[in-house]
């Protein structure tokens, strides 16, 4: 078979496309990294690829809210083409900035269900500042069980390192959140590594504090996908631990070649098998 074609978007600001395309090609797909100039020209490029994703960074210097102008290029300009890829078999993956490009965009958390190109949206959910004020960067444990998720299938447990400033979701009504846990969508929360145990669902309810919640995400969530599991967003960074030895403690724990990162990669990949 034929490798799965992997379109990674940049944008003005954009400063993770390089690692997320590498992971990718580590992982077996034919990844891609496309300026969102291009596809603004030619919008039916996209039909080309199997996997859209949109990595980290600072897209258009984060200059009236983190991946606020990225998103609006996205619903307004290529509204269509991407409502065609969202309503295909094909996956969604958005990394930091990605993530925040992907909430304000309207393409999460309702994926192909809710998408609306170019329509005056009312966000249910967003993205926004730290709790703390600041550009927060550490390193994070993470649970994802109960999640339907395709990048996320066989993990329990995952260490990653954050970088961001807004992270911290925040909901308009607390029964968005309900909702996202009784569809599978809450894909990622963040965990104090005694809590290896508890669910998903737990802890969204469980007062996870600083360091283990870096932004004070409302339900501890760090990431979400969509009902189909086929779209996810992600504060994390995975491309960022693809090799044992990117861990800061990699020296103390068992020696491992592949980091934790590299699975969802794989994941993607293996979905198109």
């Amino acid at each position: 078979m034929a490798q799965p074609k992997v379109c990674v978007l940049r944008a003005p600001g954009t400063n993770c496309d390089v690692e997320t395309a590498f992971a990718f090609a580590s992982a077996g797909g034919d990844a891609q990294r496309v300026h969102l100039f291009q596809l603004l020209q030619s919008p039916s490029l996209l039909n080309d690829y199997q996997v859209l994703c949109i990595p980290g960074g600072f897209s258009y210097g984060d200059d009236v809210g983190a991946g606020v102008i990225f998103a609006g290029q996205l619903r307004v300009k290529l509204g269509e083409i991407l409502g065609e890829f969202l309503a295909a078999d094909k996956l969604v993956l958005g990394i930091c900035n990605g993530f925040q490009v992907l909430l304000k965009a309207g393409i999460l958390p309702g994926g192909s269900e809710t998408w609306q190109p170019g329509a005056e949206r009312v966000p249910t959910a967003t993205l926004t500042w730290n709790d703390n004020g600041k550009y927060t960067a550490r390193w994070v444990t993470l649970g994802c069980q109960g999640s339907n998720s395709v990048f996320l299938q066989g993990i329990d447990e995952i260490d990653l390192p954050i970088a961001h400033a807004e992270g911290r979701i925040v909901v308009r009504d607390p029964a968005t959140m309900e909702q996202w846990l009784e569809r599978g969508q809450v894909a990622l929360c963040y965990r104090e590594p005694a809590m290896a145990t508890t669910a998903v669902g737990e802890l969204t309810s469980t007062a996870v504090s600083f360091p283990a919640n870096p932004n004070g995400s409302g339900g501890n969530i760090a990431g979400l996908s969509d009902p189909t599991g086929r779209v996810l967003g992600l504060m994390p960074h995975p491309e960022r631990f693809i090799h044992g030895t990117q861990h800061p403690q990699w020296t103390r724990r068992p020696q491992v070649d592949d980091g934790d990162g590299i699975q969802l990669f794989r994941n993607a990949i293996a979905y198109f098998d």
